[in-house]
């Protein structure tokens, strides 16, 4: 796998757009806390990045993230020097809730998979996120149940548009594959009832001996 110095010496050698320390303002940095994580948002020009924290005070990992989401790339720094603005970028950052956070556009599901019983598997980006029918049906459960399971959050939807949006991904929903190999219950036999049958009775087993 690519490191992020790699993936940044290839791009720079492929002439991308290298800032300095006098170009490179960020308009903000919100810090959004709640669910037991934590996320930073760089905006810059327009653009929005997500870090982690981790993220965030590893250089290589925030310029390659600004390169790959904003198309530029930010000035290199000493190692001490980096972490001294990454502490004081964090110190002013804004603090807001998570549930705040911006809905992520373009929100789109993989696949809906029925289970039977009213139950579901939401397939969304590799992760799989179970529902109740019941669940999945109200807008408010599904969208935090979204953001809890999958760290997305849903743009909220008008009842009537969700309700019939809803509808048409139950209707094309995706059959669960039924188990295979030893999982799978075999077929009874009428062997098996050839005791009970003959008036049979089940004879006390011994106790193991060790």
């Amino acid at each position: 796998m690519i490191t992020d110095t790699e993936f940044i010496l290839k791009h720079i050698q492929q002439g991308c757009v290298t800032l300095s320390d006098g170009e490179f303002l960020i308009d903000r940095l919100v810090k959004y806390v709640g669910n037991g994580r934590i996320r930073w948002h760089v905006e810059f020009r327009g653009h929005r990045i997500e870090l982690t924290t981790g993220q965030l005070k590893k250089q290589p990992t925030f310029r390659r993230k600004i390169l790959e989401q904003a198309g530029v790339l930010p000035p290199q720094r000493a190692g001490a020097e980096y972490r001294r603005w990454a502490i004081e970028l964090r110190k002013n950052a804004i603090v807001l809730p998570w549930r705040d956070r911006p809905v992520d556009a373009g929100f789109s599901i993989d696949r809906l998979v029925g289970h039977g019983d009213d139950r579901w598997t939401v397939e969304h980006q590799g992760k799989a996120i179970k529902f109740t029918t019941t669940k999945l049906r109200r807008q408010t459960s599904f969208r935090k149940r979204m953001l809890l399971k999958a760290r997305v959050l849903p743009p909220q939807m008008d009842p009537a548009a969700y309700r019939k949006w809803m509808d048409w991904l139950i209707q094309n929903a995706a059959e669960a594959a039924p188990p295979t190999g030893d999982a799978s219950v075999p077929e009874k036999s009428w062997l098996d009832d050839l005791p009970e049958l003959a008036g049979w009775q089940d004879e006390a087993l011994p106790e193991d001996i060790d």
